[in-house]
């Protein structure tokens, strides 16, 4: 038993799979005035994994972007569960259909034991989708939100 089991959050993924992550962030904000954040922990219990990632959503102030396109993908690594909370100006875009996709993604990739493709495979889609919707401009855009991952307990 660790001393201090919170210094093991960050072993969810390897330094390698953490870049993959981070770098696929990088990449879908070069295209889009859009900001991704992905928070990690261990478990979501007792509470609905979307009334997590609304909670985390506002606790980290991504209502706070200009055009209200900030998306946040929630992942409860041993519990398997997921949650992608999208600010209004984004989810009147693409509606609640196209998340729940993507929720069905990032599903399907854990269960073949495939978290950090998950994790990536989800951040393109959503880049893209925001690339459409709320396209990079070099004279305006700036980044708003950190790009690193957040992990929780």
């Amino acid at each position: 038993m660790a001393f201090f089991p919170f210094s093991k959050r960050k072993d969810f993924f390897s330094p390698d799979e953490q870049n993959r992550i981070v770098n696929a962030i990088r990449e879908a904000e070069q295209q889009t005035s859009g900001e991704i954040r992905v928070y990690t922990e261990s478990r979501c219990r007792f509470v609905d994994p979307l009334d997590r990632a609304a909670e985390l959503f506002w606790g980290l102030k991504m209502d706070h972007t200009k055009d209200r396109n900030g998306v946040l993908v929630y992942v409860a690594m041993k519990d398997h569960q997921f949650a992608i909370l999208a600010d209004q100006g984004i989810h009147e875009k693409v509606g609640q259909a196209f998340w729940e996709q993507e929720v069905a993604i990032m599903k399907s990739h854990f269960l073949s034991a495939h978290p950090a493709e998950a994790i990536e495979a989800v951040v393109t889609d959503v880049g893209k989708a925001l690339k459409t919707h709320f396209p990079y401009d070099r004279s305006t855009d700036k980044n708003e939100l950190p790009d690193d991952m957040v992990f929780g307990k």
